[in-house]
């Protein structure tokens, strides 16, 4: 797991690594509301839940500080991930500045 989120390129590893975890998330959502359905319990630990909150949080302070949309950036990332970019356009592909 990242550790530290200096850079856009930390928040799509993060985003990646959120991915493979086999979770859908949302950058606005605390990790301590995840819960696993199969289970019928939390999905991450309260320490685990809490990390990823403060590295979301510094993911979401990198892409203000960098002007980068943050919702599009993981949106992005996980269309790709997924395999989901074969049917849904990517933000990047819709945001040409043509508007």
């Amino acid at each position: 797991m990242i550790t530290k989120i200096e850079t856009t390129k930390d928040v799509k590893v993060f985003a990646k690594q959120l991915i493979k975890e086999g979770v859908s998330f949302h950058p606005d959502d605390d990790f301590n509301d995840y819960v696993n359905f199969k289970e019928g319990k939390p999905f991450y630990t309260k320490d685990e839940a809490d990390l990823r909150n403060d590295l979301m949080n510094n993911c979401l302070g990198i892409c203000e500080r960098e002007g980068v949309d943050i919702y599009d950036l993981m949106l992005e990332v996980s269309l790709i991930e997924t395999g989901m970019d074969k049917f849904i356009p990517l933000p990047s592909q819709l945001n040409t500045g043509d508007n």
